[in-house]
Parts: structure tokens; sequence; C-alpha cells
């Protein structure tokens, strides 16, 4: 007799069998168990998970003679010709080869029949939605209302190509793919029955490489007992797979948070003169940091089931002293380049560019850490001698405003050094208490204009805050603004707005001085400079650099008032 494979030799004969569905298998006997097993029956899910398999034997179930039962006995008549696959009352039908109306037609037609010697006429169709609409339709009738002898069992991958009214006329059943645990136990429990010796780490790599399903486990398994003499190594295994020792994804994650570039490349050019495809090898790679990036922030355990317990270990040791804004950052630049990768003619180059970016980001600093660092900034009494308010607006639009600075309009007497009092001299005035009655009048009517468009104009207020208001007449402000493209056109644009809140609030209109900065003034001189010192030292300060990186933001402009 020629050799049997494994995923025929152990197909499951009863639903205690199936191995991870037991949401459906539990639901299907306890139908049976109640009389309530449907006319219509549709199993969905990915290939190799027992579709089919459980739909054989819930065939069995209602026709067992010793049922309906939940536990089928395996022995009779019945049971014994459905194991076989020679049924006389049982069909099973490839849905990809008998798609036609015709074909759907002589099986409405042939279902009217009574069953030869069981309970039920069972129609198993597998692939279903590979049925032509016609022939969907040829079978909506009979579907919906079947004789009381007929049971239809349906299976498909694609449930999504199945028109609604068949859906709608069938129960449904979703099979989940298998747990990579649940098939690696699996088959160590048939290699103990076929008295081969594999290794848990073998049967591990086996079962990840099915992607869930167990017929492709059991496949891969034939495969490599196949080709295997004695003990199997897990390069033997790795090599049959076309897979690849998973310490090189380890060792090239440590090289990547040691920063340690010839090492990287090193095992990239490894991997390449293996022959492994680079492209899959890629995949595993960005699978690798996922895992990393989630045992770094602590997720839930049954979103790393797919590893053993020892690489799980190993996961936790490589980023425990790594920041998770670094795993991130180089997660995010791994995933944006696999497409790249994916369809590049020369991958291995497109891999080494990948890493070469990730050498050169410089690693963020966690949030709270940089809240921290910014709160201690703020407190630096240095910066309390800054005279305005410095405002870093970002490209959401979001504005910082130190808490230590208080608004302030252009620098008055109070700003300049105040000599020492001699004797009898009344004392000096404090600048930041000014005394009624010692500021220009025209003064506060121009900050309370500015006041009033920055309620609904922040920008244009802010470039009148950089303004000087050179006199006031019983006609109009005279102000003056410096000839750059910024504060200058923005005036020039909204001026008309600015002279109506001038004569609502003062009674007069404005008028406008453009001058281009040349103007002999040492004071505006020096407080410009001034200004652009400040202003270059918060442009090279590191938590500003990594406030922008983390938020994923930008410079827009840098306010000194």
């Amino acid at each position: 007799m020629a050799y049997l494979v494994l995923a025929r030799k152990y197909r499951p004969q009863t639903f205690e069998d199936v191995v991870g569905q037991e949401h459906v298998t539990r639901t299907l006997q306890n139908a049976i168990s109640g009389d309530r097993v449907a006319h219509a029956i549709l199993f969905s899910g990915p290939r190799g998970t027992g579709k089919t398999t459980i739909a054989r034997i819930l065939a069995k179930a209602v026709n067992c003679e010793s049922g309906p039962t939940p536990t089928p006995c395996n022995v009779c008549r019945s049971c014994r010709d459905i194991t076989a696959g020679r049924a006389v009352d049982v069909f099973e039908i490839d849905g990809a080869s008998n798609n036609s109306v015709d074909q759907v037609r002589e099986l409405r037609d042939n279902s009217r029949y009574m069953p030869a010697h069981s309970r039920y006429k069972i129609y198993i169709i597998d692939e279903v939605h590979m049925l032509s609409i016609a022939a969907f339709n040829a079978l909506l009738k009979t579907l919906e209302e079947p004789p009381d002898h007929v049971l239809f069992f349906f299976a498909t991958t694609e449930v999504h190509k199945i028109p609604i009214t068949i859906l709608s006329r069938c129960q449904r059943h979703d099979l989940r793919r298998i747990e990579t645990a649940a098939v690696s136990t699996h088959m160590e429990g048939l290699c103990r029955q076929e008295a081969v010796s594999i290794s848990p780490g073998n049967l591990w790599a086996i079962a990840r490489e099915s992607g869930g399903s167990m017929r492709d486990a059991l496949s891969l398994l034939d495969q490599v007992l196949a080709c295997g003499d004695g003990p199997v190594n897990d390069e033997y295994v790795m090599s049959l797979l076309g897979g690849m020792d998973r310490q090189v994804l380890f060792d090239l994650s440590e090289a990547t948070f040691t920063r340690d570039i010839s090492r990287t490349l090193a095992l990239i050019d490894a991997v390449y003169k293996n022959g492994q495809d680079l492209k899959r090898f890629y995949a595993d790679l960005l699978m690798h940091f996922r895992h990393l990036m989630l045992v770094k922030m602590d997720a839930r355990p049954d979103m790393l089931v797919d590893l053993p317990p020892n690489e799980l270990e190993t996961l936790a040791r490589q980023v425990e002293g790594v920041s998770i804004a670094f795993v991130d950052q180089v997660f995010t630049l791994l995933f944006n380049a696999e497409p790249s990768i994916r369809f590049a003619l020369q991958p291995r180059l497109a891999i080494e560019m990948a890493f070469f970016k990730i050498q050169q980001i410089t690693p963020a600093l966690p949030i709270d850490l940089l809240i921290e660092r910014l709160d201690t900034l703020l407190r630096d009494p240095n910066l309390k001698s800054v005279p305005g308010i410095v405002e870093a607006q970002s490209a959401y639009g979001e504005t910082t405003t130190p808490a230590m600075a208080q608004p302030r309009s252009e620098p008055t007497a109070g700003d300049r050094a105040v000599a020492p009092a001699a004797a009898g001299d009344e004392p000096p005035v404090d600048p930041d208490r000014v005394q009624p009655g010692d500021q220009d009048p025209g003064d506060d009517a121009w900050r309370g204009i500015i006041a009033r468009i920055a309620e609904t104009k922040p920008s244009i207020a802010a470039a009148l805050t950089r303004s000087q208001l050179a006199s006031m007449s019983e006609q109009a402000f005279i102000v003056k603004v410096r000839d750059n493209d910024y504060s200058m056109n923005l005036v020039k644009k909204n001026l008309s707005m600015i002279d109506a809140i001038c004569r609502e609030r003062a009674g007069r209109g404005i008028q406008v001085d453009f001058f281009n900065g040349d103007t002999p003034d040492s004071s505006a001189t020096s407080a410009k400079q001034k200004a652009d010192d400040i202003r270059q030292k918060l442009l090279n300060h590191p938590l500003l650099a990594d406030a922008v990186e983390i938020f994923s933001g930008k410079i827009e402009e840098i306010k000194i008032r």
C-alpha cells in the first residue's frame, strides 16, 4: 500500500480530536444533543484548520446508527463508509470544478430522493465560494427549504465571495488559526506514535512556519521525517524549511541597540552568502522587532503566543536597557522601509540603507523624562533674566510659553540699568512696578488695540508687537514697522482691519512707516542682537531638539517680545 501522509493518517474522527476549534465543536455537540442541527451550515476559515474534517465528523454524528450523537461510534456501516469516503448518502463535491448552473440543478434534482440506508442525505461542498452566481441562484430555493432528509455543509476560505442571499440561509461557524503551541504539542504526540525523535525546538519551528494551519504543519513534518536519518538538528530543519537560525535576528537587534554598524553589516552579509531569501529575512526581522516592542510595552501574553519561553526571556533581556522611544524609532523606520525592500532589485543594498538610517538617528528621550527636564530648564534662574516671552510654535500650531515670563511691550526705561541713588535722591523705580502716570497714555491705547487684535488675529498682533509707536496725533497712530517679508506683508495685507479697530477703540486711524532696519538706533540694534542670541541658544538646546523629534514637528517661529 502507498504511504499515507500524516495529515490523512491522523485525521480527526471525533469532535474531541479536533485541535484548536473548541468554540465550533462544542457548539455542534450541543446542537446535536438538543436536536437543533441546522439544515445548512457554513464553515469558514484559513486553510488547513479543519473545515472539511468537522463537516465529515458532523455527517457521521447525524447518520451514526447509534445517533444522532455528539460522539459517533466509528464502527457502524455509516461511520466506516464516511471515514473511507465511499458513503453513498454523503456527497463531497469540489466547488471549484463543479461550479456550473447545470451541475447545481442536477444536485437539486437528486436531493429529492430519499437516502439509500442513512438517516440523512448530506452534501458537503468544499470551496463553495467558487460556484458561479447562476449556480448560487439555482441553489437558493432548495437551500432555504430543503427536503427533511437533506443537509448541506459548506466549507470556504473566502467567505466574502459568497452572496449575502446564501449566507443568510446558513448557520455560520468561523474557524480560527491554530495556535503555535497547540500545533507543536499535537505534532509531538504524533512523533511519539510514529517512534521518531525530533526536538521540541524543531517542532516549534515547523509549527511557526505553518502559519496556524495543521495540515501545512503535518506536511512539513512529513518532509522533515522523510529527509532525515536519525535525530534531526536545528540547522537541518532551518535549511529544509528555507528559513534561518533565529539567533541571527537576536544578534542583529543587539547590534542595532549597541549601534555596532560593523557587526550589523556582517550579519546581513552572512545571511546573503548563505543563500537566504532576503525579503523573507526582512519580514522575519520586522516581526522580531514587533515582538521586542510588545515585550518592552509589557503587552498581554496572548499577543506573543507564537514564541517559546526561552525566546521571550531573551527578548526581555535585550530591551531591558533600551528606551521604548528608541525601540519605536527603529521599528518605525524598518516598517517604513519595507515597501522599498519588497520591490527592490537589490534587496541587500536596500536593507543596508535602512540600517544606515538607523545608525544616524539620535535615540529619543522618553516623554516623561523630557517633560521633567523641560520643567527643570524652566526653573533655571538664568532664564528669568530673559526679557520677554519665548514662544516656540510647532508645526501643529501649539504654543509653549514659559510661566516665569510676563507679557511686556517694547523695552521701557525700567528695562535699562538704574544708577545707584545718591543721598537725598528718590529711590530708583522698580522696572516691574511702573507707577500710574509714568507711562505715555498713547502707549496704553496702542497696547489696548494690540490686545483687541490678538483676540481674533494673534499673528497680526504678534507682528504689531514688534513694531514701534513713534508718535500719536489726534488723527492717527504713527507706527514704525521693520521692512521684512513677514511683518511688512502681514501688516500691509490687514491694514484696513487694523485701521478699523484703531478708530473703534481710540477714535483715530493708523499711519504705518516701513523702514529697512538700517536706521542708526543703537538701542534697537542692541535689543535685536540680544534677541538673536537668545533665539540661537534655544535652537541649539538638546531638549528642544528631542521635543521636535518625539512629536514629529518642526520649529515654525521663535518670538521674543
